[in-house]
């Protein structure tokens, strides 16, 4: 088994093409978010199971680092969505983009809208870093 990871991971490394970034970061996206719904669903159960947590917790999850990773997670959840259909779209309706100046084109375009939807997101979050993590606004 190790042999099988070790030549994968080798495999990753041969691939020297702009294409092998989106690949890395929607497996990273989806691993965050697997880690993340978990983390909520945890979080969120410990109401009904153990309910002198649940505060505690929420205290944890305003500490600024945690903060922080929360909105590097906020990008990739819609980075992951923005490039899934992307590879949906080239998948189901238009093979024939998939030649390497198009995906580059396309890859480019995927993360600019990543960026514009993560805007608000980073605002709101953002807010609530400085407010809550900081304490800055008139309430820690």
């Amino acid at each position: 088994m190790q042999r099988n990871i070790k030549t994968s991971l080798s495999g990753y490394m041969k691939y020297r093409s702009l294409g092998l970034l989106p690949f890395l970061l929607h497996r990273l996206a989806g691993l965050a978010t697997l880690a993340f719904l978990t983390l909520h669903i945890a979080t969120t159960a410990t109401v009904f199971f153990a309910p002198q947590w649940y505060g505690t917790l929420i205290q944890i999850f305003r500490n600024p680092i945690i903060m922080i990773i929360e909105i590097i997670l906020a990008f990739f959840i819609i980075f992951h969505g923005v490039n899934g259909l992307r590879i949906a779209y080239f998948d189901l309706f238009r093979p024939d983009l998939w030649d390497k100046q198009t995906t580059h084109e396309f890859i480019y375009i995927t993360g600019l809208i990543s960026f514009i939807l993560w805007l608000p997101a980073f605002g709101i979050l953002g807010y609530d870093l400085l407010k809550y993590g900081f304490g800055l606004f008139g309430s820690g």
